[in-house]
This record gives structure tokens, sequence and C-alpha cells, in this order.
């Protein structure tokens, strides 16, 4: 028996981020008998529906990331419409993406700790795990590639969990809208070898970025990043890898190879998988014994945001947009 359901509305409290094609909001979602959830909602601009490309393109993130249910990655719970522009709903995470983060350890001229850089990394590296595994209702392995692995895309609840969003230019089985070998897709400063060289990648990609990333949480800074996009594309090709131990006195040999390998240019010499980089990754903070855990990353986002860790959305403007999907 087939039955319609319709009586969902949105209230649009606050803009959490806005790019080219569109915009993040925090909404509260109703339903009858005073029901109310905190959402996240993912909406394309009006003129981007209207484009078949784009249209197609944010359709197929919904549809990947629709299965993708883990702890380590921002679920998404529904795609809808509304007049001429499509939405995604999505889990909404009170806390901050891992940029806002390190530009808050700027500001008050202080590391990340070690563990607890290694452990953030860790954690992506268990949700890009169970993406690159996941497999279709045919049994097909989906072939996810995130493609787009830097600090704007991971967030950092209050609560300590990590989470890996933004699936919006991850190519799988049957879904591969921006052309490898004709486009450059990713973030510059955050792009493989293969990427830069517009290449047909592998999952080996993603963990590429994840050795960059690691380097960022560990310095606070992107290693290969330059004020022209040429020169960063040049660094991750061919610069010269620094000894991490020379940048950082708590940055241990083990630590230093670690990172070298997640950076390895040829694909075959990197890490082979993501349960491979995660064994090494929990190796190191749990060795001998006691180390981060999800309770530990939340005292400390409390220590270094204050009383901001209570209430994340006063940093935001609130909005008053309401609309129920079609």
């Amino acid at each position: 028996m087939k039955h319609i359901f319709n009586e969902v509305h949105f209230e649009l409290t606050r803009k959490i981020a806005e790019g080219g094609m569109g915009m993040v909001y925090e909404a509260v979602q109703r339903g009858i008998g005073g029901f109310r959830k905190v959402v996240a909602i993912k909406l394309i601009r009006e003129e981007y529906s209207a484009i078949e490309e784009f249209r197609n393109n944010f359709i197929g993130e919904a549809k990947l990331v629709a299965d993708l249910i883990h702890t380590n990655i921002v679920q998404t719970y529904h795609l809808g419409k509304v007049g001429e522009q499509y939405f995604m709903t999505m889990e909404f995470v009170t806390g901050w993406n891992l940029e806002e983060f390190l530009d808050r350890h700027e500001e008050t001229e202080q590391y990340v700790p070690a563990d607890l850089a290694v452990f953030i990394v860790s954690r992506i590296c268990r949700g890009l795990a169970y993406a690159h595994r996941k497999k279709d209702l045919q049994g097909r392995l989906l072939g996810i590639v995130h493609r787009d692995v830097n600090p704007k895309n991971i967030m950092i609840a209050k609560e300590g969990d990590v989470k890996l969003t933004d699936f919006g230019i991850a190519k799988a089985l049957d879904l591969m809208y921006n052309q490898e070998g004709e486009v450059i897709a990713g973030k510059d400063e955050y792009l493989s070898p293969e990427q830069a060289r517009c290449e047909v990648t592998d999952h080996r990609a993603d963990l590429f970025c994840c050795g960059i990333v690691m380097s960022e949480v560990l310095l606070g800074y992107n290693i290969f990043e330059s004020s022209a996009p040429e020169k960063t594309l040049e660094n991750i090709l061919e610069m010269e890898l620094p000894d991490f131990t020379s940048l950082r006195a708590d940055i241990d040999d083990r630590l230093n190879k670690i990172i070298h390998t997640a950076l390895k240019r040829p694909r075959d010499q990197r890490y082979q998988s993501s349960e491979e980089m995660l064994t090494e990754l929990e190796s190191f903070i749990y060795g001998e014994g006691y180390g981060p855990t999800n309770e530990k990353l939340a005292a400390y986002v409390y220590d270094v945001f204050g009383e901001d860790g209570q209430n994340a959305a006063l940093r935001w403007h609130r909005g008053e947009t309401t609309f129920a999907q079609d």
C-alpha cells in the first residue's frame, strides 16, 4: 500500500554556509503533535536548479549519500523540492568545521595537541573506510571517492564527534558528472597528485588528502599552499616533503613516517586502504594504552571555545524563512 506524506514543514533559522551553487541553513523540521527536530538544509540556488547538469549533480549527491549511515559521516535524510529549488535535509552538527577549529588555534597562538590531531584524522579515515567499501543493493562495490577532503568538510561536534560531509563532487559507480581527465575536481591546496594531473582517481586519492589535513592540523598551516594556484599544484606534485620532527617538537619519528606514507606521490606507495591508514593512526595513539576519545576531544573543544561550545548558534544571525515541501 502506498502512502504520500506531505505534512513536513521547515523553518530556516540561520544560514550556516554559502557557496557559489547554494546555501546551507540550520532549520527546524516540524510535524504533527508539536514534533520538532533541528536539521541542516542544503538548498541549491534556483538558477542552478534550472540547469540540468547542476540539478543532476545535486540529485546524484543525495542518492549517493542516502545510504551512507555511519557515525563519522554527516547523514542525509531526504531530498525534496520547494518551488523550483531542490534541497537536501541533513543531520545538524552543533559545533565547528575543522577550518574554524584551526582558525581558533591561530588566534590563540597554540597547537592542536598531537594526539587529538591524529585522533581527528583517524575518525575521518573511519568514515572513509566505510564509504570506500560501500556496495549497492546488487552487491556491487560503489567505488566511492570523496575527492574533496579538506577542513571545511570536516565537522567537530561539541560532543567530540568528528564527521565528514559534502560528497558534492564525489564519484562512484554510475555517478560521475565531473569528468576526470577534463577538469580538476577539488580544492587546489587539498588535491592528490592524481587529481592535480587530471588523472582518474581511486580511493587512495582521499588518503593523500587526509595526509595534507593531518599535517595542517599538526602545524597550523597547509604545507603545499601558495598564493599562486599554479605554484600550489606544483608543490603538490614536486615539493620535497619536510622532516616534520624538525617543525614541531612533539612529532616523533613514527608520526613523521605516517605523514610521509600518506603523502607518497605514487599511489601504490601510499597507504592502500583507509583501514590500513586507520590502523597505523590508532596504533600510534593507543599503542601504549589509554588514548584520545570523543569525550576527551569534547572537553578540549570546550576549553578552546569556552561558552561558545554551549551555544554555537550565537555566532550567526538568524533568519525568518519558512517553507513546506511540495
